[in-house]
């Protein structure tokens, strides 16, 4: 494994971060695919062994029960210095809003729960999930500068949100000498590269971390079309995002497996190795041992220019989807996209 600084931190990550979304109750959450405790932790230990260092979890992953294996696991199988953790919170719910619980009260009540789900003293990256359209954004950013200075978290991050967002987030941080999101988490892979319009750039110049989600389109760059996986089978949301271009994704799909043919590697391990040429530490999902061995072995992996050049070239512009085209998200409305999504499907 290799390591890199996290942006402007003092935070020395591996060049893969695990994604935790696939651990969780199967029966408390959105989703029945993911993995339950014991088989949680064994995923989790083993990555530990293979040299990764750097785990992503949410409170919004399975009611919480993410957050309670990974704080489980790393307890158990790690020492707390040697692990960089990062966990999300939510915008506020309408049930906030209407009982006046404020940006920044919302922060330390979302902070408490995920510390205790944890059982951990602190947070080393506490991510912004998505942006709150309904929340001034100087609530949030000095809620988050209020937990921050009481030692909860160590660095703030982002995920989900427009690069002019980001920009006035951490402005508005200067001018209030609050800290700045050091991080963001947004949607980018090899099918879907629109982060690289203005995000990515301002991030190379500013030193933003960038530790996208969705490294592998929930699978679909990690195999050819027709294997079949219960996550493809059962993720509504990643259906949403991928399923109105597959027939121009397929294309670059196929290319990675030739590519991949030709180098004797895994399609995970192209995949991963040409995102790894442009960002920090991508956030890699793992739920059978052998999504370890991939991501890992993707870090060795160096892709000539031609390769790279003849992976991007049949890329064309995607739309928005999701929370991203959504103007007035809470904490509630990614669940309504998945809700109103489910019921076109029926």
């Amino acid at each position: 494994m290799k390591y890199t600084k996290l942006g402007n931190s003092n935070l020395k990550v591996s060049r893969i971060c695990m994604g935790c979304m696939g651990f969780g109750d199967p029966k408390n959450g959105m989703h029945t695919w993911t993995l339950p405790e014991s088989e949680s932790i064994e995923i989790i230990t083993e990555g530990l062994d293979k040299g990764i260092n750097f785990y992503d979890t949410a409170i919004g992953y399975q009611n919480g029960t993410s957050e309670k294996y990974v704080g489980k696991a790393l307890r158990e199988n790690a020492t707390r210095d040697e692990v960089v953790l990062a966990t999300k919170f939510l915008p506020r719910s309408e049930e906030d809003i209407k009982n006046n619980i404020t940006g920044q009260k919302h922060i330390h009540n979302m902070i408490d729960k995920s510390l205790d789900n944890l059982g951990m003293d602190y947070i080393d990256l506490y991510i912004y999930h998505m942006w709150d359209y309904n929340t001034p954004v100087f609530d949030i950013i000095e809620g988050l500068n209020e937990v921050i200075e009481e030692g909860k978290v160590k660095y703030i991050g982002i995920s989900n949100c427009f690069a002019w967002q980001l920009a006035k987030a951490n402005a508005l941080a200067e001018m209030n000498d609050f800290a700045k999101f050091i991080s963001i988490q947004g949607h980018y892979n090899l099918i879907f590269r629109e982060e690289e319009r203005e995000m990515i750039p301002m991030c190379k110049n500013d030193n933003i971390a960038i530790t996208p989600y969705s490294a592998l389109a929930s699978g679909r760059l990690s195999r050819l079309s027709g294997s079949e996986s219960k996550r493809l089978n059962e993720d509504f949301y990643a259906e949403l995002k991928y399923k109105s271009s597959e027939n121009k994704d397929m294309e670059i799909i196929k290319r990675v497996h030739e590519i991949a043919e030709n180098k004797n590697v895994s399609m995970t391990e192209v995949s991963l190795s040409w995102l790894l040429e442009k960002v920090t530490a991508p956030v890699v999902g793992a739920t059978k041992m052998h999504h370890i061995d991939g991501a890992v072995n993707s870090v060795d992996l160096k892709l000539t220019s031609d390769d790279i050049k003849y992976l991007e070239e049949p890329y064309t512009a995607h739309n928005l989807v999701g929370v991203m085209a959504d103007n007035k998200t809470t904490a509630g409305d990614s669940d309504k996209v998945w809700q109103k999504f489910r019921k076109n499907q029926t």
